[in-house]
């Protein structure tokens, strides 16, 4: 055997070896845990829960704080906030037990270039590990955790308590503020709501979403003067935009304090004359109090910067009988039904019936006459002309026992005009 054939012999022997080695070795362990983890990432939290069912606990490494703070968040994930606050809580009392291991300290790598060229320099201690600092801001997070399933429960009273255990971390954020604020407010104890938002916004000055919530909660109580004061430091502390007025507007309204919110929407209207919402919410307001023309002009200035207005704009130009401006507008709307169904209207106020009737074939075409109103309209102008068998060709067609009823008293008349023309005049 030559000396290449030895060698060559020698080395399939030592691969076949290895190979036989390795696949007599076992397995390593499967960290379901990790698993589980990679899955909720992923949002597959069932596969997760399944996951950490295979989890040995039996095991000394066995990491029960973090065991229950995932079971904890899948079930959060999963809406199951009751099966959650168990596990959370089972995972508070474990951390408070639970020992940790103070990490080791990272060695400096040996080089020749640091040993010959680079200046000794007094080494620094390194930090000192604080284990119960750690505890309490893992404690912490777990009963922000415990709070916001309370709160998806409706337990309030649960969720200022969770948000106190929580010791720093439950008031950190200026949101956690709004949160206790709105949880003493459904419990009914007001006072306790705007000290905690004040405290808030004494915190967290630049937060103005803290201003907000005051202003509705004083909407609430009826304190509209208050409210409005709010408002004024809230657009003072902010660059309001055209929807912040809107929305005050909007509160003060539904309040039924009209006249503030329309002193709101005419400051915003200065403001901002492009914007269409505020022409339009200022116009709604108005024609509460029956100013109907005010109304009419502020809907056709926001239909001149969105078309999808024009209808409301014609709509209330018919109302004030202001008919040829209506029938003007009425030719600028883009939507071919509503055009046809606004035209009838105005048709039918002004007694033009021919000119509805004319519309017949617009009707049929757009398949509008499944709308019975339009077509007792269409019924009722065969009426007026005297054309009466198409307009019983219509009645008939008629279910709606409000139109039925209507269509019932036309057929009487009918019946008056053919035996008695006179009854029609």
């Amino acid at each position: 055997m030559s000396k290449n054939n030895i060698y060559l012999f020698l080395i399939l022997a030592f691969l076949t070896v290895n190979a036989e080695a390795k696949r007599k070795s076992k397995a390593p362990p499967v960290d379901h845990m990790a698993l589980a983890t990679m899955m909720i990432y992923d949002g597959s939290f069932e596969k997760a829960k399944l996951e950490l069912k295979l989890v040995d606990t039996t095991k000394k490494e066995f990491d029960s704080a973090k065991y229950h703070s995932m079971n904890g968040i899948i079930n959060m994930k999963m809406q199951k906030y009751t099966d959650a606050i168990a596990h959370f809580e089972k995972a508070v009392e474990e951390t408070k037990h639970k020992t940790y291991e103070v990490p080791n300290e990272a060695k400096e790598k040996f080089t020749v270039y640091k040993y010959l060229f680079e200046k000794k320099q007094e080494k620094k201690a390194a930090p000192k590990f604080d284990v119960e600092k750690l505890r309490a801001q893992q404690i912490g997070k777990l009963y922000l955790n415990i709070s916001e399933a309370h709160y998806k429960l409706k337990n309030y009273k649960q969720t200022i308590q969770s948000l106190d255990l929580a010791g720093k971390l439950g008031d950190n954020k200026p949101q956690l503020y709004t949160l206790r604020a709105d949880c003493y407010w459904k419990l009914k104890e007001h006072a306790n709501a705007f000290d905690t938002l004040n405290i808030g916004y004494e915190k967290f000055p630049k937060d103005t979403t803290l201003l907000k919530q005051k202003f509705y909660y004083y909407i609430d109580l009826g304190l509209y003067l208050k409210a409005l004061e709010i408002s004024e430091d809230y657009f003072a502390a902010i660059e309001p935009k055209a929807k912040d007025y809107t929305a005050i507007a909007g509160a003060l309204a539904n309040s039924n304090q009209v006249d503030k919110a329309i002193k709101v929407l005419e400051k915003a209207k200065l403001l901002f004359p492009k914007d269409t919402q505020v022409g339009i919410v200022l116009g709604h307001l108005y024609l509460k109090k029956d100013m109907r023309h005010t109304t009419a002009d502020l809907f056709e200035k926001s239909s001149y910067y969105d078309k999808k207005y024009t209808h409301e704009a014609a709509e209330m130009h018919r109302r004030t009988g202001a008919i040829p401006h209506a029938l003007y507008l009425n030719t600028q709307i883009t939507d071919k039904r509503e055009k046809v169904k606004q035209k009838i209207a105005i048709f039918i106020d002004r007694e033009e019936f021919a000119k509805v009737i004319a519309m017949k074939n617009a009707l049929f075409r757009y398949n509008m006459l499944e709308d019975e109103n339009l077509r007792y309209a269409l019924a009722y102008s065969y009426f007026m002309v005297k054309d009466f068998t198409k307009a019983e060709h219509h009645l008939k067609k008629l279910t709606k026992s409000a139109l039925f009823s209507k269509a019932t008293m036309i057929r009487k008349n009918i019946e008056k005009c053919k035996n008695n023309n006179l009854e029609c005049l």
